[in-house]
């Protein structure tokens, strides 16, 4: 895909993230786990893929350059810069949108926000992108024509429709005081989702899954790229604190052996 082409596509689609106007995003909303990875760098390479191509031409990643991570995901620098970047950037710079945001501002009225951290800012963290990213119903009503459960009023449009197909709600009507578990939509609880046969997407639901499984587990490793490292500096911490209390259990054993 193209500069030019990616940043089309966007610019067709994208909008904030999250605008200054939207409501507080799926309060008490029952999340699905996204039972990210971070050890899986198979999932982090087609999440870094998802992302460049779907998401990067309005999107920075300003906390991330690509040499880091080229080096955390096991790729190299010839495979980043032929199939991961689609700016004039620099391979040891930082993964910042081609998307001039004073035209973003003039277009969309706000420019699309940074996302290095957005699943760490929300409570539920890597599970909110998750769900996030498999919430998006046909809303009419709304400017792109799209809404979200678990972001109501969202200006995003979904990016990826084609993959997954355009989702209608199913809903019941909401009982006074009632609490709706998947979200709120038209006024009445959300029960599930359809896809019209012609509106499918080119993907599975089983599929569709696995790509914001993958997408998630990136944006949850730009997050915190020590992450996995840390876990596995943690388990030999563990080991060795063990390892110290034995020692000095025994050590203890031997200095009040012969006290009385």
């Amino acid at each position: 895909m193209t500069k030019t082409a990616t940043i089309f596509r966007a610019l067709v689609a994208a909008a904030a993230f999250a605008a200054g106007n939207v409501s507080a995003a799926g309060a008490g909303i029952e999340m699905e786990s996204a039972q990210v990875d971070l050890g899986n760098k198979g999932s982090l390479q087609r999440g870094a893929a998802l992302y460049m191509s779907y998401c990067s031409a309005c999107h920075s990643l300003g906390y991330m350059r690509y040499s880091r991570m080229a080096e955390d995901l096991g790729l190299t620098e010839e495979e980043v810069t032929q199939n991961l970047m689609f700016t004039d950037a620099k391979f040891g710079e930082a993964m910042n949108t081609g998307l001039d945001p004073n035209q973003a501002t003039a277009w969309f009225g706000k420019a699309p926000p940074d996302l290095s951290l957005i699943a760490r800012r929300k409570a539920e963290g890597a599970d909110w992108v998750y769900n996030y990213m498999k919430t998006f119903y046909v809303d009419e009503s709304r400017p792109m024509g799209w809404n979200n459960a678990v972001f109501p009023g969202a200006s995003m449009p979904h990016v990826l429709w084609e993959l997954q197909g355009s989702q209608h709600v199913l809903t019941e009507p909401k009982h006074e005081g009632g609490h709706c578990p998947k979200g709120e939509a038209f006024g009445q609880c959300i029960t599930g989702y359809s896809i019209p046969e012609h509106k499918k997407g080119s993907l599975s639901p089983e599929e569709y899954d696995q790509v914001a499984r993958d997408l998630t587990a990136f944006l949850a490793y730009v997050g915190e790229p020590s992450a996995s490292k840390r876990e596995a500096i943690g388990v030999w911490a563990v080991l060795f604190l063990a390892l110290f209390t034995l020692l000095a259990y025994f050590l203890k054993q031997e200095y009040w052996r012969d006290v009385h």
